[in-house]
């Protein structure tokens, strides 16, 4: 079993930081061939119950209904691995300190397509999670979810990852060749009386969030009590980009902050609901195919709202190779102060 585990492993200056490790990344979105690389240890379910690397697990689930790898300890980094073939998450984190690193995780299928059930890429209560340069893929639920259960968890990081989903190419579980499965990219939970969770999106890819069995399909599903921070993404191919949801109940609201991003070929770029408070929008770029900037539902955004910079993306091709960030600079754009 390829596990290293030191007492001494530097954790912070490892995972937590937003160094790179190993080859250069993308400007966005994952880098080509995530995932395990040659004589993988093959399993059917990971369980991680002690500090330490996990590296090079290829984990085939085989469709069971179970979590195919649960991660129960601090201090853990599953690296280099894939994660496929599951009727329900390919991950859950219950712990702290957790760095999941150039992993492919795909094919978690619940349900049918006419009766979808919850089946995500990663999700449960972390405290501190970073997720990068990893490639997930057709699942039921979402990529990632935070927290189905609406229990408290802390900071998740997610940096040069590809979320994406489309038409099976061949039946899968109970789906069939042909449908779309999936709900959302991202989707956040989390109840007002417990302390505001944090998720910051870096650099990361979404497309083909459309044409599935909810209506209202979106790249991210913001909502609750957290805070979220998206800077450099570009998203294609979806039917909401950002569904972005305030509200008071128990439940509370969310308070986000957009910058530096692109959306290109969507019905609607924007859909703000139940007037979002404190909502900052800078630098948005509108490239071609898009059908509908802002919809307005619940009221709309509420007090405290910005949207300044807006601007005309120029061909999807340039700000995938260069990163929406970079290519303002280039043109000149001087960013203001947040």
């Amino acid at each position: 079993m390829k596990v290293f585990v030191s007492v001494a492993m530097t954790f912070c200056a490892l995972a937590m930081s937003s160094c790179l490790l190993g080859a250069e990344l993308p400007a966005v979105g994952a880098a080509a061939g995530v995932g395990c690389g040659k004589e993988p240890e093959k399993v059917q379910r990971l369980q991680i119950r002690k500090p330490g690397t996990y590296e090079n697990y290829l984990v085939d689930g085989g469709w069971v209904e179970r979590n195919l790898v649960k991660i129960n300890s601090d201090r853990v980094v599953l690296r280099n691995s894939e994660i496929r073939n599951g009727r329900h998450n390919a991950v859950t984190v219950y712990s702290g300190e957790v760095l999941i690193d150039s992993c492919r995780i795909h094919h978690l299928l619940a349900g049918s397509f006419d009766k979808q059930r919850d089946a995500h890429g990663i999700t449960g209560r972390p405290g501190k999670l970073v997720i990068r340069n990893c490639e997930i893929y057709l699942v039921s639920g979402d990529c990632l979810q935070f927290d189905p259960g609406r229990g408290p968890w802390g900071e998740v990081l997610v940096e040069n990852c590809t979320f994406w989903t489309g038409p099976l190419t061949a039946d899968a579980a109970g789906f069939r060749k042909g449908q779309v499965p999936g709900e959302n990219a991202i989707d956040t939970k989390q109840l007002a009386k417990n302390p505001r969770s944090n998720i910051t999106l870096r650099r990361c890819l979404f497309y083909g969030w459309k044409n599935g069995s909810i209506s209202n399909m979106a790249a991210l599903n913001l909502k609750e009590n957290i805070r979220a921070r998206i800077e450099d993404c570009v998203f294609l191919e979806n039917e909401i980009t950002f569904r972005l949801r305030g509200g008071v109940s128990e439940r509370g609201g969310a308070l986000v902050e957009i910058a530096d991003c692109a959306v290109y070929r969507c019905a609607v770029a924007l859909r703000l609901e139940d007037g979002i408070r404190d909502l900052r929008i800078r630098r948005l770029g509108i490239g071609s195919g898009v059908e509908r900037e802002i919809r307005r539902a619940g009221g709309g955004p509420g007090r405290g709202y910005l949207f300044e910079g807006r601007y005309t993306a120029p061909a999807s091709g340039v700000v995938l190779e260069k990163g929406p960030a970079a290519w303002l600079k280039l043109q000149g754009v001087r960013e203001k102060a947040d």
